[in-house]
């Protein structure tokens, strides 16, 4: 018999303080509506990922141009998502030069990088940025998801104090920007965003406190079993091996956390490991990005951010066997053996970012994957990290946007196109609309047309 009732879309599991969100289930979809497009369309999510310290150029751009574009050096851990990506080549964020401010690029980089917009020089609680894209997107789609963004980041910093040649910390440590003068901090550590995703636990205690309440945490699916339980009798065959497929991902992403608590390994002396990061970089940052698909994938939000480094980092890998710390490298004048290290962190972040576009591609979300319903975008605020030049830059937009985009090229632009043009047309996906976005100048129709 088909009936009107239906599962509602913001169904919750709940039980003693956790809140646990679910995937899109056919069950949300009424009988007599599928197939028909009722209420079955999955929602646009928009991400950005942020790579700092710019990037080795000429192991970045491909020689050509449209579909038969090659995957050079930096570009090769994404080839087998060729039909998923574009390569976006000649975008200007010129509101990160100077301007007659003097040094500072690092810092400008980052605070102009979404915003389009100039900041102001200070290293005082004076700051002033501009809006950002995601915090724009985040205001008009708000109430319609759980939380209106999300914000995660790999490397930790004040913001406060003086981070780059009398700019203020703010400014390198934070991607977003709620209002000019109101940064949004990324939480970096991985236990807190979980918590905050599906718990309800107070983080404003200290570490000592909720160590000893960690002692005494069961899992958060334990905490929901009986809604759980009491929910699938009533799936189908399909929504139930949807939920099995999701809660395993909750678990999995869960227990690697609370692995990374217990990692007796420790970073060097005067470095503090918060709880909960794991002791490697590439695996911090792969949490990092399972939590965005799960945040994601449960329509917690449409709309996040991921500094996988902030601005002047001085990270280093030994992971691939770089002991040398990344910033200092970039100003490599010209070494060889600096501009090959340099080279392969750049490869080791676009193989991380792989990795995030991958889970997407592989997650089942309404008539296709979250992929086809996301544009995630990848990037640096620098071009050339040697010579701090923030012109032709960097970028990567993954994902079909909803089915508006076309992808699967390598397009170039004319000199002097701001960013932010690719913004605006990224905001029109997501049902938002603003006139211009800091430096914009139009939107760029290229996306959409072969």
């Amino acid at each position: 018999m088909f009936t009107n009732k239906r599962l509602p879309r913001r169904t919750f599991l709940k039980g003693m303080g956790a809140v646990v969100a679910l995937p899109m289930l056919d069950a949300m979809v009424p009988a007599f509506a599928r197939g028909s497009g009722f209420d079955a369309k999955a929602p646009v999510r928009m991400g950005f990922a942020y790579v700092p310290n710019g990037i080795v150029m000429k192991d970045w751009t491909p020689k050509s141009f449209g579909k038969e574009f090659e995957f050079t050096r930096i570009l090769k851990p994404l080839e087998s998502l060729r039909e998923d990506l574009f390569v976006l080549s000649n975008l200007d964020s010129h509101t990160g030069n100077a301007l007659g401010d003097g040094p500072g690029d690092h810092a400008r980089a980052g605070a102009s990088f979404l915003t389009g917009v100039h900041c102001r020089k200070t290293a005082g609680a004076d700051i002033r940025g501009g809006v950002s894209v995601d915090q724009v997107a985040a205001t008009g789609l708000n109430g319609q998801t759980r939380f209106s963004s999300i914000e995660l980041g790999c490397e930790d910093s004040r913001t406060v104090g003086d981070c780059d040649s009398g700019y203020s910390c703010a400014y390198t440590n934070s991607l977003s920007w709620r209002t000019p003068q109101t940064p949004m901090p990324p939480e970096v550590n991985p236990r807190a965003a979980f918590e905050r995703l599906f718990g309800t636990e107070d983080l404003s205690v200290d570490p000592q406190t909720r160590a000893r309440r960690a002692k005494y945490r069961k899992s958060i699916l334990d905490l929901v079993s009986e809604d759980t339980r009491a929910l699938v009798k009533t799936l189908g065959p399909g929504d139930r091996r949807k939920m099995d497929e999701y809660l395993f991902s909750v678990r999995e992403v869960e227990q690697r956390i609370a692995g990374a608590d217990k990692d007796p390994r420790r970073p060097p002396p005067g470095i503090d490991k918060p709880t909960g990061i794991p002791f490697e970089f590439p695996e911090y940052c792969k949490l990092m990005c399972d939590l965005q698909v799960l945040a994601f994938q449960a329509d917690l939000t449409r709309v996040a951010t991921l500094v996988i480094g902030r601005e002047g980092s001085n990270r280093v890998y030994p992971e691939i066997g770089i002991s040398d710390p990344h910033h200092p490298l970039t100003h490599h004048r010209n070494n060889s053996e600096w501009v090959d290290k340099v080279t392969r962190i750049n490869t080791l972040h676009v193989e991380l970012f792989a990795y995030l576009v991958g889970k997407l591609k592989a997650t089942k979300d309404g008539d296709g994957t979250l992929l086809d319903h996301s544009m995630l975008v990848y990037g640096s605020g620098i071009a050339d990290g040697n010579k701090h030049t923030h012109e032709a830059l960097p970028v990567l937009l993954a994902g079909r946007g909803g089915g508006a985009f076309k992808p699967g090229r390598h397009l170039t632009f004319a000199n002097g196109t701001p960013i932010t043009n690719l913004y605006l047309s990224m905001l029109d996906r997501v049902g938002v609309h603003p006139e211009t976005l800091g430096d914009s100048t139009a939107r760029l129709n290229q996306l959409d047309t072969l």
